[in-house]
């Protein structure tokens, strides 16, 4: 080991500390609720207060914070969102048990007239949940936090969210009713369709699942067959709560694979597209990539190298179709952490030590950064966002753990109403 570079291990805990440590001082000691991202005057996101609730037994098990600490966080939090007014009104917190995508840090009521989502609801839920397992301690405190975690699960109406069609909606809205999309193809959905299929109290039809993965796509790609979905987030989001190993559904029975593995090859066609790199981004490489959605320098279109190139702010980038400008985001390298750490571990050592991303930063890696945009920056590695946001510090914490030590996996596992959506959307073998 060199003088200058921490162990691997040690080098994951510190970038868990780090990243974990937006948490602990980006959220309203109050509420609960955790800013979407660190920019003055922002609202929270509920997909941010999941991971949250998620990271807080990984804290406590790795002494970031205490026990009686994590319980008193995680109440609150749950308390805030059982008593946050229901109902169509459109200063609300939220609807049929699904929240707003985005909240006031302070009211807790809807911010920015944004849809009621479904997707970043069921990451609250699944964060809920986390918590309702972990905290299994004979006490009142713990014990409410299990009773709060079901209430608030059992509580999401996943039939009305199907507004009469065989997929899941997006989200709705009280000014206008249902958002026209629809939860179709492959992508962080899973996650929703499982817990929605194991709810005790309005659970979705199973033939809702079969419909969802009648519009997968499957795709040769860099010499890897695998079910395509362009974004590399939307290959993480859902495992990290469900050990997706060795369980298959119908789909995947019948490839040979189960999504372990799909995401598994996900994680190399970015890389192998890296390597290729057939709109010649600077600084793309074998130890240089991670296409997802994310913060990016535009919008603009600057002539660079004589080449006119567009960059975009923040946006769904994928691969191999695009959009891409350039854009990498090193929390979406160490969310594939668990599928290939082979090629993981190399580019965050890249990320790390080469271009210093986590330098100077409180919460360890901004957000993204781009070496092709011609920024007068400090970083000779080109732009590099400003924020952390709270939608990647999640995934960085909870997929190190689980690849060091399958604790979300573990408690989910645990979890009966995990269990019997997987068993309602058909998986079998394994560990199920």
């Amino acid at each position: 080991m060199s003088s200058k570079k921490l162990t691997t291990d040690a080098e994951l805990e510190m970038l868990q500390l780090k990243s974990f440590s937006y948490f602990l001082h980006e959220t309203n000691p109050d509420n609960g609720l955790v800013i979407d991202k660190t920019e003055a005057n922002w609202p929270a996101s509920i997909a941010a207060t999941g991971f949250a609730l998620a990271a807080y037994p990984v804290a406590v098990e790795h002494g970031f914070m205490s026990r009686a600490a994590a319980v008193e966080r995680t109440l609150t939090t749950l308390r805030f969102f059982w008593n946050s007014p229901q109902g169509p009104e459109p200063d609300a917190t939220g609807y049929k048990g699904f929240y707003y995508h985005f909240l006031d840090m302070r009211t807790g009521r809807r911010a920015w007239q944004c849809e009621l989502s479904t997707v970043d609801s069921a990451f609250l839920l699944a964060g809920a949940l986390t918590a309702g397992v972990y905290f299994d301690a004979d006490t009142a405190n713990e014990h409410e936090i299990r009773t709060l975690a079901d209430a608030l699960y059992c509580r999401a109406d996943w039939q009305w969210a199907q507004d009469g069609g065989a997929t899941v909606t997006h989200g709705w809205k009280p000014e206008s009713g249902f958002l026209k999309y629809r939860w179709e193809g492959y992508d962080e959905a899973m996650l929703l369709y499982i817990l929605g299929l194991g709810s005790p109290a309005h659970p979705l039809p199973g033939n809702c699942y079969v419909a969802w993965t009648s519009t997968y796509r499957w795709e040769h790609c860099y010499g890897y067959d695998y079910l395509y979905a362009g974004p590399l987030f939307t290959h993480q989001l859902s495992h990290i709560w469900i050990d997706f190993r060795g369980i298959q559904d119908a789909f995947m029975r019948v490839k040979g694979i189960d999504y372990f593995e799909n995401s598994r090859r996900a994680t190399y066609v970015q890389q192998r597209y890296a390597m290729d790199n057939p709109l010649k981004f600077e600084g793309y490489g074998g130890c240089c990539w991670g296409i997802t959605a994310s913060d990016g320098p535009g919008p603009d279109t600057i002539k660079v190298g004589g080449i006119e190139r567009q960059f975009f702010g923040y946006l769904g980038r994928g691969v191999p179709y695009g959009p891409d400008d350039g854009t990498l985001a090193p929390w979406a390298v160490v969310a594939s952490l668990p599928f290939a750490p082979e090629i993981v571990l190399p580019t965050l050592d890249y990320c790390i030590h080469q271009v210093k991303l986590t330098t100077s930063n409180p919460y360890g890696f901004k957000a993204t950064f781009n070496p092709t945009h011609p920024v007068k920056s400090s970083n000779p590695y080109g732009w590099v966002s400003p924020w952390h946001y709270g939608l990647n510090q999640g995934p960085i914490v909870l997929m190190i753990e689980n690849y060091r030590t399958g604790l979300l996996w573990r408690l989910m596992r645990a979890c009966p109403y995990v269990v019997s959506g997987l068993q309602r959307a058909g998986f079998g073998g394994g560990w199920l």
